[in-house]
């Protein structure tokens, strides 16, 4: 993409705030040199950050002050009429007036959801946004759909899942036909709600899409859908036991190898093959995960993040801005459902 793109960071979002977001942004606007980033945040606590950057990567930084920052524990609900000072309002107002392509914060999730429906609105015949993200599979990763941005869903709003995760995953990972998968708690089908099994139907004869049909839980990680779609009840819990799982995976490696002397030379021994597993199954490797169906890119960085993961996250943003991701979703939608 030859011309410039902007993205507004929301400095002050997440456990760390400015001391991880800024050097993960500088970093970012030495990888892509068609980059401009605009941070938000109280001045005083960016100033600092900014002094001994050279004027290449300073001429692409604007600083927006913000007052007040939206605590991790603050009420979603409240943040429309309350949070119109902080951080994370006026990033995402900048993607709303134009001055931006995206936003990215480790924020409050429930707030960033709230405020980017209130100030961004759904796409034309988007009924509620998703959030999704990737977990690693046999052959590489897929994208699960919603992840607790809707804890009841419609099979109609299954069915506009499906068709936003296809078209996310034609543009960003480059395949053309993906396969979508239903998560349901069985493959046959007679098994699941009737939601389930109107949303299968809705896909099947609407979505005129790569449908492989129901998955099952264990199939997500065997790699035979692309895009995995579920209620956002269904989708975090599938999250949050993966993540889990690898962390407690990781531990009774570590626990074990550590027993006796015989062990420490296997571990010794085996490190490469250990740490490339670790890497691979590491959850913050996929930090990022996307608000689709909002009228504008919004990606959702994890609170604990480092430098080096919420890098991800602006790395997902860029990605999703050389796309023109929205614009592509909404042909597609208008396509499909008109």
């Amino acid at each position: 993409m030859s011309a410039y793109y902007t993205i507004a960071v929301d400095v002050m979002g997440g456990d760390f705030g400015p001391r991880i977001t800024i050097p993960a942004t500088i970093d970012a606007l030495k990888r892509y040199p068609h980059l401009s980033v605009k941070l938000v945040g109280h001045q005083e606590a960016i100033t600092p950050f900014l002094t001994q950057l050279n004027s290449e990567v300073a001429c692409r930084l604007d600083v927006v002050h913000a007052a007040e920052t939206i605590s991790m524990c603050a009420k979603p609900s409240l943040t429309i009429r309350n949070g119109q000072e902080s951080s994370m309002f006026k990033a995402l107002q900048l993607v709303g007036d134009k001055q931006a392509q995206a936003c990215v914060s480790a924020g409050n999730t429930g707030a960033l959801m709230v405020l980017g429906r209130y100030i961004l609105r759904t796409l034309p015949n988007v009924d509620r946004p998703a959030i999704t993200s990737t977990v690693p599979t046999a052959d590489g990763h897929c994208h699960i759909l919603d992840l607790g941005a809707n804890v009841d869903c419609s099979a109609e709003h299954l069915l506009q899942f499906a068709i936003m995760g296809s078209v996310m995953v034609q543009a960003v990972d480059g395949i053309a036909e993906p396969r979508i998968g239903l998560l349901n708690i069985g493959a046959e089908e007679v098994k699941g709600n009737e939601q389930v099994k109107l949303a299968s139907r809705l896909i099947e004869e609407k979505g005129g899409l790569n449908y492989i049909g129901y998955i099952e839980g264990d199939d997500i990680y065997k790699g035979k859908a692309d895009v995995v779609v579920c209620d956002g009840f269904v989708g975090n819990i599938a999250l949050k036991s993966s993540e889990g799982l690898a962390r407690l995976m990781s531990h009774k490696f570590q626990s074990s190898f550590k027993k006796g002397l015989y062990r420490k030379v296997l571990a010794f021994l085996a490190s490469p093959i250990l740490s490339e597993i670790k890497q691979q199954l590491d959850p913050s490797r996929r930090n990022g995960a996307s608000l689709l169906g909002l009228q504008g890119i919004v990606i959702k960085s994890h609170g604990a993040a480092n430098k080096t993961c919420f890098g991800y996250a602006l790395d997902q943003a860029v990605a999703e801005v050389e796309q023109n991701l929205p614009s592509k979703i909404c042909n597609e939608i208008e396509h499909k459902l008109a």
